[in-house]
């Protein structure tokens, strides 16, 4: 069963060095939905270490559960959030929203 568009939540504004959740879930998915998150339609890498874009951004990226941590944002994490959730079926994405720091 194909995945419906999942709920996004994305704080609106968040400090500069605090810590921010972003969450995507949906559950009509079958098989049970992976999830990647977009920052200004580029995708992020699942392991912030290891992508040379994001460089300096601090977050944890779970795809199985679409829970996007950042443990310290800093002024370049601003900008539009968006995930998608796939699974065998196909896909789907939620609206962005915009991230403000």
């Amino acid at each position: 069963v194909k995945p419906m568009t999942p709920r996004c939540s994305v704080p609106k504004a968040v400090p500069v060095g605090k810590s921010a959740s972003l969450h995507c879930h949906e559950n009509e998915g079958f098989p049970k939905s992976t999830y990647s998150w977009y920052r200004n339609s580029e995708p992020l890498s699942p392991d912030s270490k290891s992508s040379t874009k994001s460089h300096n951004s601090s977050y944890t990226l779970n795809p199985a559960t679409g829970t996007l941590v950042f443990h310290a944002v800093h002024k370049g994490d601003t900008g539009r959030y968006s995930c998608i959730a796939t699974n065998d079926a196909g896909f789907a994405k939620c609206e962005e929203q915009e991230m403000e720091v």
